[in-house]
């Protein structure tokens, strides 16, 4: 997973104090990066550098001149550092849903807008908020992930978090990333990630036809194969519940039902990774207990794709027009831009 996570100090600034200390967390958690952070060109000249992060950077910084070159991604200092973190994850999002609601709840910041997580550079604090809101009655999720946008405002770096993963899943990542300085939309992270993860895929699939091996390509189309499977469980399970809650059951009947409907999901999901042959990439997904929230999780970043799957082949798979397209949508009035979505969905 990925997420946009906007710590600029105007918002401590610009917000009441009710919100104090989860934007002081924030602007602690950025500083810390930029702490770590050592300019690539600085880190390549020294001698002492392990060979094989040498040659994760100047395989990441080939990425990065790419995204720029064919892709038509912006030409700017992000990716152009490193930072050791010293963990495995950059920040930790809480997702949370009520209990018989398959939507996410958002969470709202100045400049940033509306979004359907809060994220957290201590995976203690994220746990903590997920127990308070899980005594509440609500359902919680909380996933670390490994890169987070700052849309432009800062230059992002490369993190240990991600620098380690085979090439095509750190293509994919940059670019998701960096479509994020692209396009960005207050208040709609479905629009947000739908996107960027359309250009990530485009992205993706460019790069290991000019770049890839024949082992890179098969490796990458049967991790496709998968994210596709898995989100086609989500969606099913999500559909029923959405049905269920909608309907006129009491509210036991209703719990019993959605309990059935996640121990399907996990039976399904069971069956499957016997049929991938025991790959286990979602295991940590299914470690915690299931809610709406897990399913809130993997909706954001698919809920759209095909519309802007549709939009670039009406571009005819050129991204500068298909990036116009989107700026566009972009400017619409949210009721007509979900119009619009819905339309291109359905052709």
């Amino acid at each position: 997973m990925k997420s946009i996570l906007i710590a600029g100090l105007a918002a401590l600034l610009l917000t009441g104090c009710g919100n104090l200390g989860y934007y002081l967390q924030s602007v602690q958690g950025q500083f810390g990066i930029w702490q770590r952070e050592v300019p690539v060109e600085r880190l390549l000249e020294d001698s002492a550098l392990d060979p094989a992060l040498k040659a994760q950077i100047e395989r990441a910084l080939r990425i990065r001149d790419y995204a720029t070159r064919e892709l038509g991604l912006p030409d700017n200092r992000s990716y152009r550092s490193y930072a050791d973190l010293a963990r495995p994850f950059v920040v930790w999002n809480v997702f949370v849903a009520d209990e018989f609601s398959v939507e996410p709840k958002q969470w709202c910041f100045p400049f940033a807008g509306c979004v359907n997580y809060k994220g957290y550079f201590s995976e203690a604090e994220a746990r903590g908020l997920a127990q308070q809101l899980a005594a509440e009655g609500h359902d919680v999720y909380v996933g670390g992930v490994p890169a987070y946008s700052t849309i432009g405002w800062f230059a992002d770096p490369l993190l240990n978090t991600f620098i380690r993963y085979p090439e095509p899943e750190l293509a994919r990542l940059l670019f998701h990333e960096l479509a994020h300085q692209v396009v960005y939309v207050k208040d709609d992270t479905v629009f947000n990630e739908s996107f960027a993860t359309v250009v990530e895929q485009a992205g993706v699939a460019r790069w290991l036809a000019d770049h890839g091996s024949t082992t890179d390509r098969e490796r990458f189309a049967q991790l496709q194969r998968f994210r596709t499977d898995f989100r086609r469980l989500v969606v099913e399970a999500r559909s029923a519940l959405a049905k269920i809650y909608a309907g006129e059951a009491g509210v036991e009947e209703k719990r019993r039902r959605k309990a059935e409907i996640f121990a399907g999901l996990r039976r399904a999901y069971e069956a499957q990774r016997l049929e991938w042959g025991g790959f286990a990439g979602y295991d940590r997904w299914f470690a915690q207990p299931l809610g709406n929230a897990h399913l809130a999780s993997v909706a954001i970043y698919t809920q759209q794709v095909p519309a802007f799957e549709a939009l670039l082949a009406q571009q005819g798979g050129d991204l500068s027009r298909f990036y116009a397209a989107v700026r566009e949508l972009a400017a619409l009035p949210a009721g007509e831009r979900k119009a619009r979505l819905a339309a291109l969905a359905a052709r």
